[in-house]
């Protein structure tokens, strides 16, 4: 079924799919950042030290890592609305025992059951926005759903937090099944029944790591995203040691950080609409900018609160063109790909807090971390670069019907 055969969706269907898509990423992203702050109260629960108790973070980023290449592969012939309404109850089941577990080994379990379906839902949401959408709007509707990601730590992540201080940690986490348990519902009444939606199989989907483009753009993500997140894993240490901004004030900057990866999603998807590549560029070029200037300016307070929606901003603008790449350059390996996106993510959270420490360790101080991550941005544009220099000497290829949109796949 080409483009021109498919009946076009109603506006308003198309509406309500994208914010239930939406809604799921909200409670996604909720239940990801929600523990970090809550890490003192898990540890005294259950008589840990916090340490041991940061262990569940590790567990969750796991459990994203393993679960998307895994479950987008074995259910490649999973209609996609079924696929994602079976992925949202698998969220909201290992929530529910997180709420539930009475161990520190059941915890751990049911974190990394949790953190499964996170790549593999985000991944096919994005291929289902981009279908409802059309060619023409494809990329602006897959930054609609990432949405709900950043939404979730400006709202999501304060509000579960301060549930969870006053009524303990597992009420943050209830909060988090009755959003699951929201979208769920959500999903089964607004999402269309998506039959000309294409389906594949688990090796064709695995051809999707035989794809050097493929691996060029989760490049991209993990070298160009790794600096973000080494700010932002350092960013209560730095404003407080070095601007000298009071600890009341540092949820201000986080949510400035949030309230810029609510307009960079916005803006990313315009920008990839218009040119994947420049959307990839724009944002990691605004990226490594923003990181430079947060770490020359650190000691006036008002320039690194205002650089964290800044760094917010060009970091999420990147989000919605990355994962349009990837749709488009693993020709009918599209929900693999798409998944990887959010392990590669993972991957650049975790080396760049590593990084990040690394720097501090060897005594460059809080300002290290953004230095390195414009560096790491740069790095990114080189990544960039490369990937399409290979492509275009590989010469143009053929334009593929993948899930009723026409796409150039080497652009």
């Amino acid at each position: 079924m080409t483009v021109a055969d498919r009946a076009p969706v109603p506006p308003s269907v198309r509406r309500w799919a994208i914010i239930a898509l939406a809604l799921g990423g909200f409670g996604i992203g909720t239940t990801e950042f929600v523990a970090m702050g809550l890490l003192p109260n898990i540890a005294g629960t259950l008589g840990i030290s916090e340490p041991t108790a940061g262990h569940v973070i590790s567990a969750y980023a796991l459990g994203v890592v393993v679960g998307a290449p895994l479950i987008a592969a074995l259910t490649a012939r999973v209609p996609r609305r079924t696929l994602l309404i079976g992925l949202m109850v698998a969220f909201t089941v290992g929530n529910l025992v997180t709420v539930l577990a009475p161990s520190y080994g059941l915890l751990m379990a049911a974190r990394f059951v949790a953190g499964l379906p996170h790549g593999a839902y985000f991944g096919v949401a994005a291929l289902v926005a981009a279908h409802l959408a059309g060619p023409r709007d494809r990329a602006k509707a897959v930054g609609k759903v990432m949405l709900g990601l950043s939404v979730a730590n400006v709202a999501g992540v304060p509000m579960a937090t301060w549930l969870g201080e006053s009524l303990g940690w597992r009420s943050a986490f209830a909060l988090v099944v009755v959003i699951g348990l929201a979208t769920i519902v959500a999903l089964m009444r607004s999402l269309p029944p998506l039959a000309d939606m294409r389906v594949t199989n688990p090796m064709t989907e695995l051809g999707a790591l035989a794809r050097p483009q493929v691996w060029f753009t989760l490049l991209i993500g993990v070298v160009g995203f790794g600096g973000m997140f080494a700010y932002y894993t350092y960013l209560n240490s730095a404003l407080t040691t070095v601007a000298g901004v009071p600890v009341s004030l540092v949820p201000v900057a986080m949510m400035l950080f949030g309230l810029g990866m609510v307009s960079g999603n916005i803006v990313g998807g315009i920008l990839a609409d218009r040119s994947v590549p420049f959307g990839i560029l724009a944002g990691l070029i605004a990226t490594s900018v923003s990181l430079a200037l947060f770490a020359l300016t650190l000691q006036n307070a008002w320039a690194a609160m205002i650089l964290s929606y800044a760094i917010g901003l060009s970091g999420a603008s990147t989000i919605p063109a990355l994962q349009t790449r990837l749709m488009d350059v693993a020709d009918d390996a599209q929900t693999l790909a798409a998944a990887l996106n959010h392990s590669a993510l993972n991957i650049a959270n975790a080396a760049g807090a590593w990084l990040g420490g690394l720097v501090i360790a060897a005594g460059h101080g809080y300002r290290a971390p953004s230095m390195m991550g414009a560096g790491l941005a740069v790095a990114g544009i080189a990544v960039l670069g490369l990937a399409l220099f290979t492509g275009r000497r590989r010469g143009p290829r053929p334009q593929s019907m993948v899930g009723g949109v026409a796409t150039v796949l080497d652009r």
